[in-house]
């Protein structure tokens, strides 16, 4: 029996401080949990508790839960019986360094943080303040899915909770964090957010679990190889970042939301340190081979350039032949997509083309303009690739740039050839900006491969078909492929040394910082699926 209960039973006259006495010692109750024991348990599996894990999320002291004393009003199975205060979650706000977030955070102490009524009217409740406030949403995800007992009235509670994810995507910054086994609609909501986070070993997501597929497909696997952070974060793509505890995983929430803006309406905020805006780069003439065919790692480049070599890269384990990170130029908040050729040559293939698709529309959805690093050898060929939607899949990144209103600038470091030079944000489609380095060749093919179409009738027939075919490259290199070429036709905006890279971005970057561009009227664009 709990505090309330005992007033219940025994009501007493109005005594105003010990209704207050009272009161501290129902919510200290209530946050401890309906059984000890079931936080023992939490512990045991090297998870936190919700009232913990908020704690760890915002800045010591600030956060206000609110409806900590809501019950679920459900009857039979038992129900009526359980009534615990908070219904299996937490909701409120705080503050993340200095800034308002919102959160709700499953308690899994609480029939296994399953969704029911009540526990979805206080998570509607929390969404609804937030994007009325124009304020970020974290939420903190362990519950078990749907709670059978309440029947339809639970399903139309995720419907509730999707419904206001769609209406906030791409207004205020949505992050999931998954830190226990979600399954079903508990999977579907972080899966429409913008950031996904997991931590391994504890936490999984998968629309049916392994007793399930055992079932109906004789599959035989476990919760973690099923849908486990490194599965998603590596195979799926559909985490875009794995830890190892759940401090970690929170501190790295805290330093997202540091990169991202309030809302739509703002700027990222500025965080200006003591790296000068004018240092040369000229340590990238050695990071990166003059020669298009070797590998370099193009996360060095990254470091060399970014405001003191701090940069959080997104779904670094999946599609790694594409880079995507979050940094800042001289304070301000950046995007960052760059090709990697220490990865399958850094080649645009489907999942590559996904992943840089999808960041380049989050960061034009709140504001952050785009840098791209261009070195690409084109899209990748082969059947699997074509039968897979290589065309649908390309599209979507051609999309996401030409559709992206924030400051775009692009610079090629070597190679770009063929199709995959106009998709990766070439002046053609929009780019506002396009730099070259001096070694780079833009064209449609590399020079081997254009000269095997163009002479092929001529090297066939010759007496020496070895020496006419290398003649017959050097001259389409010189003719075509040299580094002045596409600056000659306006296609580049200039060439520039590796040098002088870091100052370039960011004098382009705050000359486009008051960028107005015209949007067509519409209601929405029909997006490659």
């Amino acid at each position: 029996m709990t505090i309330l209960d005992e007033l219940t039973v025994t009501p007493a006259a109005p005594d105003l401080p010990r209704a207050s006495d009272e009161l501290r010692r129902l919510k200290e109750e209530v946050s401890r949990g309906p059984d000890p024991a079931a936080t023992v348990r939490q512990h045991e599996k090297n998870k936190l508790t919700a009232h913990e894990r908020l704690q760890l999320l915002f800045d010591e002291g600030t956060f206000t839960e609110i409806e900590p004393l809501r019950r679920h009003r459900a009857t039979g199975f038992g129900l009526e019986e359980r009534k615990p205060h908070g219904d299996g979650v937490v909701i409120g706000w705080g503050q993340v360094h200095g800034r308002t977030v919102f959160a709700y955070a499953h308690d899994f102490r609480v029939f296994a943080g399953a969704l029911g009524e009540a526990h979805a009217a206080k998570v509607h409740k929390i969404m609804d303040l937030a994007e009325a406030a124009g304020a970020p949403l974290v939420s903190l995800n362990d519950g078990a899915g749907a709670r059978i007992q309440e029947g339809v009235t639970a399903l139309a509670g995720y419907g509730g909770i999707f419904r206001r994810n769609v209406a906030a995507s791409g207004v205020i910054p949505q992050i999931s964090v998954m830190l226990g086994p979600c399954a079903g609609g508990a999977a579907y909501s972080p899966a429409l957010t913008d950031f996904v986070f997991m931590v391994r070993d504890t936490a999984q997501m998968f629309i049916t679990g392994p007793d399930v597929v055992q079932a109906v497909t004789g599959e035989r696997i476990t919760h973690n190889g099923l849908g486990g952070a490194d599965v998603h974060a590596a195979t799926s793509g559909v985490s875009h970042f794995a830890h190892d505890d759940e401090a970690s995983c929170l501190e790295d929430v805290r330093y997202l939301l540091t990169l991202l803006p309030a809302n739509n309406r703002e700027l990222p905020p500025t965080a200006r340190g003591e790296d000068p805006a004018d240092r040369r780069t000229d340590a990238l003439a050695s990071l990166v081979p003059a020669d298009p065919g070797r590998s370099y790692d193009i996360r060095g480049v990254i470091e060399e350039i970014v405001d003191d070599g701090e940069y959080l890269e997104v779904h670094e384990a999946w599609a790694t032949n594409v880079v995507c990170a979050l940094a800042r130029l001289d304070g301000q908040s950046v995007g960052i997509v760059a090709n990697q050729p220490a990865s399958l040559a850094g080649v645009l293939d489907i999942n590559a083309s996904e992943k840089a698709a999808r960041f380049v529309s989050t960061c034009d959805s709140f504001n952050i303009p785009l840098v791209t690093l261009v070195d690409v050898p084109g899209f990748l060929p082969g059947v699997g690739q074509e039968h897979n939607g290589i065309i649908r899949h390309g599209a979507k990144l051609l999309y996401a740039y030409c559709n992206a209103t924030v400051p775009r600038v692009s610079l090629v470091l070597r190679k770009a050839y063929g199709g995959a030079y106009i998709v990766m944000d070439s002046r053609s489609i929009g780019a506002d900006l396009s730099f070259a380095w001096p070694t780079n060749e833009i064209a449609v093919m590399g020079a081997e491969g254009a000269a095997n179409v163009i002479f092929r009738r001529e090297i066939a027939a010759a007496d020496d078909p070895e020496a006419v075919r290398e003649q017959r490259i050097k001259e389409y290199r010189s003719e075509l492929m040299h580094p002045y070429y596409a600056a000659e036709r306006g296609l580049v905006d200039d060439v520039i040394e590796p040098g002088e890279t870091r100052s370039v971005l960011i004098r382009s970057l705050a000359m486009l910082r008051a960028k107005k561009a015209e949007v067509p009227s519409r209601k929405h664009g029909n997006v490659p699926t």
